[in-house]
């Protein structure tokens, strides 16, 4: 939580030429409620199947060709089988970790904002522990960047370098020719 999955994966997707998707916001299209209706309603087990439903999913289409930057929950990549099910699919995952005081901060600023309900953000002790505790799982993503202090587009980019990928051109655009060389 407040790592900046959002933030960066939507600016990550802008800057290749792809699509940005949050899980959570296709797992509240699927349910026809938001992730805090899940918890509440039904319970962190009913969210976790259908965050699980929705992953297979999304993995599914990444593997068929979808150019989409995905930013997962907090809680997706310590789910064992969530977990197999990325490391299975062979698609690049990032951890952007922060200090956790600063994680904390962030999430603490957002939480009044429409929409960033955060059902897990209780006290700075509680937030300590759930963030050592998924820290284990985090750790195996292939690649971990240091996102304290960066601005949004700084991390983006450095994603971006860090799994070589080049924006998409424009239909229409032209590589720009080299001197001497001709159409």
């Amino acid at each position: 939580m407040g790592a900046g999955k959002t933030s960066v994966g939507a600016a990550l997707a802008r800057r290749l030429g792809w699509s940005f998707e949050d899980l959570d916001d296709r797992i509240e299209r699927r349910e026809g409620r938001t992730v805090r209706e899940i918890f509440r309603e039904s319970g962190e087990a009913r969210f976790r199947r259908a965050e699980h439903e929705a992953l297979r999913d999304v993995l599914e289409e990444l593997r068929e060709g979808a150019e989409r930057v995905v930013a997962l929950g907090g809680g997706a990549f310590v789910q064992e089988r969530n977990a197999g099910l990325i490391a299975a699919s062979g698609i690049p995952t990032v951890f952007l970790d922060a200090p956790v005081e600063e994680l904390w901060r962030r999430c603490s600023r957002q939480a009044p904002e429409p929409g960033m309900e955060r059902p897990l953000l209780t006290t700075l002790d509680d937030f300590r522990e759930l963030y050592e505790q998924r820290r284990v799982s985090y750790i195996k993503a292939p690649l971990r960047l240091e996102t304290g202090g960066k601005s949004v587009e700084r991390i983006a980019a450095e994603v971006g370098r860090a799994l070589s990928l080049a924006p998409r051109r424009s239909p229409g655009r032209r590589s720009p020719r080299k001197r001497g060389e001709r159409n």
